[in-house]
């Protein structure tokens, strides 16, 4: 018997592009090449991190004076919340995340610490994936990025649906990647599982 996971039209998706290019960039082709494989009706937002006025982020969870956050911030906090898949559209960058990919999730952390928004809770059963263009051929160079999008979906109890690779570096050139390719067309289709820390898949043996 088979199972049909293909999402269905209750999901959202939002893909959040942090590539430090303004066009051309080989991760939002990946990207795109993926989520034209999802069903019309699974509604799609795209958000351009280059595009959104967002400062750096300030932890400001200890301290009296409250946070305010801009326009920009509550757009993109709002974007999130609505979203059932959040895919993190991210280069490989040193080995991790891009600056403004990481920027994005910094600010997950304040998200946290406002009471009326019960952001853990209403993030968990979410699922997190994400799409990474590199110029290394080997795979497993990205295991930085994979361990920070792991960690982060198990700390909110969100599903984890893994990571779509390519390769390339020059603008375009990913589209010669026929693996790539190939993997995007049934990316999306998985059931994600609930992402785990380490230490709890140790404790479950």
């Amino acid at each position: 018997m088979t199972t049909d996971t293909t999402p269905g039209p209750d999901r959202s998706f939002l893909f959040v592009l942090g590539s430090a290019r303004s066009e051309g960039s080989n991760t939002e082709i990946l990207a795109r090449a993926a989520a034209e494989q999802l069903p019309a009706g699974v509604p799609q937002r795209w958000v351009d991190l280059n595009e959104v006025s967002l400062p750096d982020f300030q932890d400001g969870r200890h301290e009296t004076t409250l946070w305010q956050p801009g326009d920009s911030e509550l757009a993109l906090r709002q974007a999130t919340l609505e979203a059932t898949d959040i895919v993190i559209a991210s280069p490989l960058y040193w080995y991790t995340l891009s600056a403004q990919t990481k920027r994005y999730l910094d600010y997950w952390s304040g998200w946290l610490a406002v009471p009326e928004l019960d952001f853990k809770a209403r993030m968990a059963g979410r699922t997190l994936w994400g799409v990474t263009v590199m110029s290394h051929a080997e795979e497993e160079v990205a295991d930085g990025m994979v361990t920070t999008l792991t960690h982060t979906a198990a700390y909110l109890r969100m599903r984890f649906g893994g990571v779509l690779f390519g390769n390339g570096t020059r603008p375009g050139k990913v589209r010669n990647d026929e693996r790539a390719a190939q993997r995007a067309k049934t990316f999306f289709h998985g059931e994600a599982p609930l992402a785990r820390f380490p230490y709890e898949d140790a404790a479950a043996l």
